[in-house]
């Protein structure tokens, strides 16, 4: 290349900064908000207030519910993360309305009490709280009549990509995911790789079974191993049914995602943004970015810096319908939100509200009814709030090698991070996801070889056996 043409690339790149910078300025120094957002909220507000008059929240409800999962996949995750519980939020207003929230935890009471004597439509572009912001939209398009899309403004799709998600495990019981999975109409998957399973394993097995068309999404969970990462992804993409990686490396290196992204063969997703989707984008240092359980005024921000940049962006926010159908709603909304959302409410076997939503093809048809389009099943609600929360014993990770060497280790249900990132306990030896290694989940079976190993784990943390 000669030193004009390196010119000419250089001042094209600064040029193509400046031109994003400019179309940015607006969105972030007005808090993401424009006429196309403005002017149906004020819609909204007029005709809610020629029905219902002023709108004030009560007070709020929280129940906690315990979640079953469904039978095929209760056995690994039970042992990740153990039962799980979820908060079902319900606001209270003083014309009847009731607004449907949820969140992963309870809200701690100063939080809620921002939320009692206000109108919901004080809350557009909540920042505080996404499980309250959640239900305050429900109450604004309940109020107006109009779905919550129509919030947002412009609808820019009827149909939303949608992904389903499991665990890392053994390679069958991975196949029997993609086979129920596909069986309910999802074509993308996802799992956070794990290096107690050999992930070439686990797609050669997946590869067997799944249709054309269906895709993995690999989450790297920020690297960890002693992998190259170019190498590893390089094997994957060999599979027609590799889709795309997350978060293949430490999540500050940008550059290091930037050279990747040029590198590799398939689409690389960046979740964990040390400067929060800005500097990130600036540098393409992905094809495609992934907003993690943000509230709601921030990813509108965020879905205008992504629009200026021609990027996709998808929204990760776990949980049941209710945030299923708020995330369908928003992602439809977004210009560039065209990248397969997760909520992973798939695992589980009922819901608290009457709707499920349901992929057809991969993809979730926009709820149309005011609000959030679902409605609250009291029954199931009551059911599930009385299932009382389940045990989660600790276990034993038995992993061996095709050298005849066995790793020992304890895993703790309520630490599931060891399972993706062992290293983070800093007392594992370096792993990699190619090991040629067969996990066993071993539970305690009384024998006296159990009591034996986890006593010696309790001491030493791991064991590393030859022969």
């Amino acid at each position: 290349m000669s030193l004009r043409e390196s010119r000419i690339g250089l001042e094209g790149r600064v040029a193509s900064r400046r031109q994003f910078l400019k179309n940015t300025a607006g969105l972030v120094a007005g808090g993401g908000f424009t006429l196309n957002t403005i002017q149906p909220i004020r819609a909204a507000k007029k005709r809610a207030d020629s029905v219902y008059g002023s709108i004030k929240i009560t007070h709020v409800e929280q129940r906690v519910i315990t979640q079953e999962y469904q039978d095929w996949i209760s056995y690994e995750l039970n042992h990740y993360y153990g039962p799980l519980q979820r908060t079902i939020l319900l606001v209270h207003t003083n014309v009847g309305l009731v607004g449907l929230g949820e969140w992963h935890n309870p809200i701690d009471d100063e939080t809620i009490q921002k939320y009692v004597g206000t109108s919901p439509f004080e809350w557009v572009g909540d920042e505080t709280s996404l499980g309250m912001g959640i239900a305050m939209y429900d109450l604004m398009g309940k109020a107006a009549g109009v779905p919550i899309y129509k919030l947002f403004g412009q609808r820019h799709r009827l149909y939303v990509p949608v992904c389903a998600w499991t665990v890392s495990t053994h390679p069958h019981r991975m196949v029997e995911a993609v086979q129920e999975y596909t069986a309910r109409g999802y074509t993308w998957m996802k799992f956070h790789l794990s290096p107690f399973h050999n992930v070439l394993e686990q797609t050669a097995a997946i590869q067997e079974v799944a249709p054309k068309g269906f895709r993995l999404h690999y989450d790297i969970t920020m690297h960890g191993t002693r992998d190259h990462m170019f190498e590893l992804l390089e094997k994957l993409a060999q599979f027609p049914v590799a889709g795309c990686f997350e978060d293949p490396l430490e999540a500050n290196d940008v550059e290091g995602h930037a050279e990747l992204r040029r590198r590799a063969r398939l689409p690389i997703v960046y979740h964990h943004l040390p400067l929060k989707a800005t500097f990130e984008v600036l540098n393409r240092a992905a094809d495609a970015y992934m907003l993690g359980h943000m509230d709601i005024g921030n990813a509108m921000r965020r879905a205008g810096l992504f629009a200026a940049a021609n990027v996709p962006f998808m929204l990760q926010n776990v949980g049941g319908n209710i945030t299923r159908a708020m995330t369908t709603h928003m992602q439809s909304a977004f210009r560039f939100g065209s990248f397969h959302f997760i909520s992973a409410g798939e695992r589980f076997k009922s819901d608290v509200v009457n709707e499920s939503l349901e992929p057809i093809n991969g993809q979730i048809r926009v709820p149309e009814k005011p609000g959030l389009g679902v409605t609250l099943n009291q029954a199931e609600l009551e059911r599930l709030e009385k299932l009382k929360l389940p045990p989660a014993p600790k276990w034993i990770i038995k992993s061996r090698f095709d050298n005849g060497s066995t790793l020992y280790a304890i895993h703790n249900p309520k630490e599931s991070i060891f399972m993706v990132r062992p290293d983070w306990s800093r007392f594992m030896p370096p792993m990699s996801y190619d090991d040629p290694v067969k996990t066993e989940y071993w539970d305690d079976d009384g024998s006296p070889e159990y009591k034996a190993m986890f006593a010696r784990l309790e001491r030493e943390q791991a064991v590393l056996i030859q022969g």
